[in-house]
């Protein structure tokens, strides 16, 4: 596909995506946020013919403001602000990697303020999160703790977002456990989830917050069915596991942290877990590089989704360092879906469309996106192993850089008219 077409495929998902992303962020307990084009495509997108009303208003938008501040900041109320390439980032919050006691009173001489502090054993990192001095923009703080303190990893306190979203689900809903996972080979990281759904009542599932009390979410629950779920024709990638759920959003504005996700990563290395799924995107960020790589070494292999900001995209991250598997997703005819992110991070592709995974109150819903794609992947290596992934050639003869090496487990897609799915997807 040539990049004129490729570019079409892409302004059509956002066409699909204006309409329902609104709603569907908020049953994950996000502000909505528009879709926005990859950086630098403005001079090479064709806008005549083909893009009106809805479809052209979100181009233009996109196209004015590649860096701008995006509706999820907006409507965070103060919580998010924008770093200085348009990435959420948490207000007033500044993280300082394996800071030295003299750099950091050289900080506070400087007029810093430690917010708090966490040592994450499990990783061997030592983490600090402190507020600019009085009056001093973010980046100018991150700018300036850097020059205090070279020897440390500074950056912003970014936020990730789901590489995907379901509809027909309740914001914000109660959490709901049915036990405890002290042997589980599987993680997720992500929202909470509805543990009790008929798809996971025979799993032992732990669930623990990282943004304050574990809450129910569209997004993970979904997600954690197609790791683990068995009830009649659907199955997950590895039904009747056990799971690990940590939940990093908990309905706050400001949920999804590189603080919480960093704090998550350990807690799956404590337990010992084999194999965690991460359906989330944001941008490279140094603590999330290096907790990753920290996890990577002790053992733990990690799954994520390439996300869907379309085949132009920049590489998003955690999928896109070398640590991780990054997994796109294909339709149920095997194609890749025009939205999903493509380049060196795409490690394989599994069924990420046409497909039903757990919706709220025992229901099911029909999916799309790299984030119902991952788990699959996730599951599979978690029950059998790596080596057990036998991809189905697809694409390009080899590994290409849209399919990775092939497509895993085709078999695992449940047709949604078999489990009376209802709901659609936004991605």
């Amino acid at each position: 596909m040539n990049f004129k077409s490729r570019t079409m495929a892409w302004v059509a998902a956002i066409t699909m995506a204006v309409g329902a992303a609104a709603p569907a962020l908020a049953q994950i307990g996000l502000p909505p946020s528009l879709p926005s084009l990859p950086s630098g495509l403005s001079d090479r997108l064709p806008l005549t013919g083909g893009i009106d009303g809805l479809a052209r208003s979100a181009v233009d938008d996109a196209l004015q403001a590649p860096g701008r501040v995006t509706a999820l900041v907006r409507n965070a109320r103060g919580a998010l602000q924008a770093d200085p390439n348009g990435w959420p980032v948490v207000t007033g919050e500044v993280v300082a990697v394996d800071l030295s006691p003299d750099a950091q009173r050289q900080a506070l001489a400087a007029g810093f303020t430690v917010l708090r502090e966490e040592r994450l054993d499990a990783l061997d990192l030592a983490v600090v999160v402190l507020a600019p001095p009085r009056r001093m923009r973010l980046d100018r703080a991150v700018d300036r703790l850097r020059d205090l303190a070279p020897d440390a990893e500074i950056t912003f306190n970014h936020v990730a977002a789901p590489a995907g979203v379901v509809g027909a689900a309740a914001p914000g809903a109660s959490l709901q456990t049915n036990g405890s996972a002290p042997g589980a080979r599987l993680g997720l990281i992500d929202t909470g989830i509805e543990a009790t759904h008929p798809a996971m009542a025979g799993s032992a599932v732990e669930q623990r917050g990282f943004s304050g009390p574990p809450r129910m979410g569209a997004h993970g629950t979904a997600v954690a069915s197609l790791m683990i779920g068995d009830a009649g024709a659907f199955k997950g990638g590895d039904p009747g596991a056990d799971l690990l759920v940590a939940d990093i959003y908990g309905g706050q504005a400001n949920g999804g942290s590189a603080t919480a996700l960093a704090s998550a990563l350990a807690w799956m290395v404590e337990r010992r877990v084999a194999v965690v799924n991460i359906s989330l995107v944001g941008p490279r960020n140094a603590l999330i590089e290096r907790a990753v790589s920290a996890a990577q070494r002790r053992g733990l292999i990690l799954v994520a989704a390439v996300g869907n900001d379309g085949p132009a995209a920049p590489p998003l991250y955690p999928a896109a360092y070398p640590q991780v598997i990054g997994v796109t997703a294909v339709n149920a005819q095997g194609r890749v879906l025009p939205e999903a992110g493509r380049g060196d991070q795409v490690d394989y592709a599994a069924p990420g469309a046409d497909m039903a995974a757990a919706g709220q109150a025992g229901s099911f819903v029909t999916v799309r996106g790299t984030s119902f794609a991952a788990p699959l992947v996730a599951a599979v290596i978690a029950k059998s192993g790596r080596q057990s992934l036998r991809p189905t050639e697809a694409g390009a003869p080899g590994r290409d850089d849209v399919y990775g090496d092939g497509v895993v487990g085709a078999a695992l897609r449940t047709q949604p008219s078999s489990v009376g799915a209802r709901g659609r997807l936004a991605s």
